[in-house]
């Protein structure tokens, strides 16, 4: 990994779109901090497109792409993606999956769920377990105290046994059935709701992330960022990203934004 201050001013002054992770990566320590905020604000205010791609569930992407200054919200992973149109005021959804699908997989993500929470003592379902629709959220450091590396570990491996995707976050390990993840469904959503061809303009979109879910993304895109707290999950990483922020979290983004606003 580069310093950021090592991107080139031709790539920088290029860049058209800012495609960030969430958890400890636009927030800090479970907060979203007001300057943090204010740093999507100041990239939507400058006409790129922001377009957070986050593990986080399906309700609250239904808030984040009404509420906060962004294009759209990729959501689960990659099982959906949802943009708030303030032309029709409608909110616009679209799934991997569908309805009837999603529900039949409901009560297996159940059994798996009540398989490791089991096996696994100290773990808890994610808190956002009831607003999601895709995906099952082991919580292993969030609300509860922090687990050993071979506990995550064991619960990767159990999803897996049981024909899920399984990766890893900062707080949860997500695992869902399928074999979709956050690049996919972002290069559909800019396809379908933006006009985007992601693939003849990758060199112009920035990617920030923290940890192992955003592994795809790293690898995709040549202007990908990891917030300084990137470190902590580098092996877990085939691909680290490209360049790195001198802080952490949240206080990164707003380094990031600063460094792309200046140009």
């Amino acid at each position: 990994m580069r310093p950021l201050a090592s991107l080139p001013e031709s790539a920088r002054a290029g860049v058209r779109g800012v495609l960030a992770d969430i958890d400890d990566t636009i927030t800090t320590d479970g907060r979203l901090a007001a300057d943090a905020y204010a740093a999507l604000e100041r990239l939507h205010a400058a006409g790129l497109v922001v377009v957070p791609i986050t593990g986080r569930p399906a309700g609250w992407c239904d808030h984040i792409a009404r509420m906060w200054p962004v294009s759209g919200v990729v959501g689960e992973n990659g099982a959906l993606w949802m943009r708030h149109d303030p032309a029709t005021r409608r909110l616009v959804r679209r799934y991997v999956a569908t309805a009837a699908e999603r529900a039949a997989n409901r009560a297996r993500l159940v059994a798996v769920g009540e398989r490791i929470l089991a096996a696994v003592p100290g773990t808890a379902l994610a808190s956002d377990q009831p607003y999601r629709e895709a995906d099952l959220a082991i919580d292993w450091c969030e609300d509860v105290p922090a687990l050993a590396r071979a506990d995550v570990d064991r619960i990767v491996a159990m999803m897996e046994a049981a024909g899920m995707t399984a990766k890893v976050s900062s707080i949860h390990v997500n695992g869902w059935f399928g074999a979709y993840d956050k690049l996919g469904m972002t290069r559909r959503f800019l396809g379908e709701a933006l006009a985007i061809d992601l693939a003849a303009e990758r060199d112009r979109f920035v990617f920030v992330g923290d940890s192992g879910n955003d592994a795809p993304m790293f690898a995709y895109f040549p202007l990908s960022v990891g917030v300084a707290n990137v470190r902590a999950f580098l092996d877990r990483l085939a691909t680290p990203p490209a360049f790195v922020t001198e802080r952490a979290s949240g206080a990164g983004f707003v380094e990031l934004a600063d460094f792309l606003l200046r140009s």
